[in-house]
C-alpha cells in the first residue's frame, strides 16, 4: 500500500485548518458562513495560484453546493406547500385526531415517532421517509407538546442514523462496503449486526435519557395544546377537508406499495413522494378554493420555496466548503485536482498510525468520520471497505467487523446526524436550525461511537 500514500500539500493543511476553525466556531454557537467564505477564497487562492481564481472558487463552490442540495430543497418546498394546504383546509386536524388516543405524552410521542421513522427508513430510505412522516405525523407530534428540536432528533437519529447505517433491507451501504472489502454483503450484516444494533439502541436511548426532563416539563404545554381540540371540533369539517384528509394517507400508502413493489430507492423514491405531495396540494387547492385555486397553488408553492431557501441559505455556504474537500474539488478547482482532500487525510492516517487490532478499529472509525464530513454518508464506504480488508489481513482480525465500523461512522457522520449540511431535510421539516440539531445530536452519537468501539474490541 506504500504507493497509495498521498502527498500532503499546503492545500491539505489549509483545508484541515479550515475544518478545525469551522468546527470550533460551531461549538462556540456562532454562525460559520463568513468563516467558510474566507477559507473558500484562501483555498481557491492556493489551489489556482491567483486572486481571481480565489474569487471564482467562492462562487463555483456555492453554485456546486446549491446544485447538490437542489433535490432536497425542492422536496422540502413541496412537502411544506402540502402541509400549508392541509392546515388551511383543516385536513391536518382531521388526520391528527385519531392519533390523540395513542400519542398523549411527549415521551410516548417521541418513541412512536422514532419507531415509525426507523421502519419507514429501512424500506424507503430516510429522505422520502422524512417527507412522509413529516407531512402526516409531525404536526400532531408537536401539538402533543414535543419540542420540534426533539422531534427532529427522533426522526434524524432513527432514520439517517440507525436505519441508514444498518440498511438491512435495501442493503445499499453494506453492498458498497462488502464490494470494496472483498467479502459478501451477508457477512457484514451478520457479523456486524451486534455493532449496528448497539450503535442504534445506545444512541437513541442516550438521546432520550439526556432529554427526558425537557420532555417531562413540556407535558403541561401539551395539555394546553390539546385543550384546543374541542374548540376546533365545534366547526364542522368541510367536504374538501375531509376528502383531502382521506386522500393524503391513501396516496402516500400507495407510494409505499409502489416503492416496495418496484424496488425504488434514493432519488427515485424521493421523486415519487415529492410528486405525490405537490399533486395532493393542487387537488386540495381545487377542492377547497375552486375559482381561486390557481392563485392558491402559486401561493403555496411560493411559501414552500421561501421556507426551504430560508433554511438552506446558510447551509449551502457551509456545504460549499465541505464539498470542496470531497469529490467536488475537481469540478470546483479544475480537472487538474482530482483527489478528495479528506480522503487523502484519511489514507495518510491509515498509513502513519501504529497498527494493532484496537488501533485498526479506531482508524476505521476515524476514517469513516473524516470521509463523512462532505455530507455524503456513502462516499467514504469504498475507502473504509478497502481499508478493512487491508487491516484485517495485516492484523489478523475480522474484516466484516472493521467494515461495519467504518460504515457506521461514515453514515452517522455524513448520512445526516452530525454535519449540519447532511441533516437539512429533517431540520427543514421540523423548522429548526440544522446547526442546533447537529449540536443536539453530538453527545448521543459519540456515546454510541464509544459503545461500538468497546464492543468491537471484544469482537475482533
Amino acid at each position: 500500500m506504500t504507493e497509495l500514500v498521498p502527498v500532503l500539500t499546503s492545500l491539505h493543511y489549509l483545508y484541515l485548518t479550515g475544518v478545525i476553525v469551522i468546527l470550533a466556531v460551531m461549538i462556540l454557537r456562532k454562525d460559520t458562513p463568513a468563516v467558510c467564505i474566507a477559507f473558500l477564497f484562501l483555498l481557491g487562492l492556493v489551489g489556482t495560484g491567483s486572486i481571481s481564481g480565489g474569487v471564482q472558487t467562492v462562487f463555483r463552490s456555492i453554485l456546486y453546493a446549491g446544485g447538490e442540495f437542489m433535490e432536497v430543497i425542492a422536496t422540502i418546498a413541496l412537502v411544506t406547500a402540502l402541509s400549508k394546504c392541509l392546515s388551511d383546509l383543516g385536513s391536518d386536524y382531521l388526520l391528527m385526531r385519531p392519533m390523540a388516543k395513542i400519542m398523549k405524552r411527549p415521551s410516548v410521542t417521541w418513541w412512536i415517532l422514532s419507531l415509525t421513522m426507523f421502519v419507514f427508513s429501512l424500506f424507503l430510505w430516510p429522505s422520502p421517509s422524512v417527507a412522509l412522516v413529516g407531512a402526516i405525523m409531525l404536526p400532531f407530534a408537536i401539538k402533543t407538546g414535543l419540542n420540534p428540536l426533539l422531534a427532529g432528533m427522533a426522526m434524524n437519529l432513527c432514520g439517517h442514523g440507525f436505519a441508514l447505517s444498518y440498511d438491512c433491507i435495501i442493503q445499499g451501504a453494506p453492498k458498497i462496503s462488502a464490494g470494496s472489502a472483498g467479502i459478501s454483503t451477508s457477512s457484514i450484516l451478520s457479523e456486524g449486526r451486534p455493532l449496528f444494533l448497539t450503535m442504534g439502541f445506545v444512541t437513541i436511548a442516550a438521546a432520550f435519557l439526556l432529554n427526558r426532563k425537557e420532555m417531562a416539563s413540556s407535558a403541561v404545554s401539551a395539555a394546553a395544546k390539546k385543550s384546543e381540540f374541542p374548540k376546533k371540533e365545534e366547526k364542522k369539517a368541510s367536504r374538501a377537508a375531509l376528502f383531502l384528509a382521506i386522500l393524503t394517507p391513501a396516496a402516500f400508502l400507495l407510494d409505499i406499495v409502489l416503492l416496495t413493489a418496484l424496488h425504488l430507492s434514493g432519488g427515485e423514491a424521493t421523486s415519487l413522494v415529492s410528486g405525490t405531495a405537490v399533486l395532493l396540494m393542487c387537488i386540495g387547492a381545487v377542492c377547497g378554493y375552486q375559482k381561486q385555486a390557481l392563485e392558491k397553488v402559486t401561493d403555496y408553492i411560493t411559501d414552500g420555496f421561501l421556507f426551504a431557501i430560508r433554511i438552506f441559505a446558510p447551509v449551502i455556504i457551509i456545504g460549499a466548503f465541505f464539498f470542496l474537500g470531497g469529490s467536488g474539488i475537481s469540478t470546483i478547482l479544475g480537472e487538474g485536482i482530482s483527489s478528495g482532500i479528506m480522503n487523502d487525510w484519511a489514507l495518510w492516517l491509515a498509513h502513519n498510525l501504529p497498527l494493532n487490532p484496537y488501533m485498526a478499529a479506531l482508524i476505521q472509525m476515524l476514517v469513516g468520520g473524516l470521509t463523512g464530513l462532505d455530507g455524503s454518508g456513502f462516499s467514504g464506504l469504498p475507502l473504509t471497505g478497502s481499508l478493512a480488508q487491508t487491516f484485517g489481513t495485516a492484523v489478523g482480525v475480522s474484516v466484516p467487523i472493521l467494515a461495519a465500523l467504518g460504515q457506521i461512522t461514515a453514515v452517522f457522520v455524513g448520512g445526516g446526524t452530525i454535519v449540519p449540511w447532511g441533516l437539512i431535510p429533517v431540520a427543514a421539516i421540523c423548522n429548526v436550525s440544522p446547526l442546533e440539531l447537529a449540536r443536539k445530536n453530538l453527545l448521543p452519537v459519540f456515546i454510541g461511537f464509544a459503545a461500538v468501539f468497546v464492543l468491537a474490541c471484544f469482537l475482533l
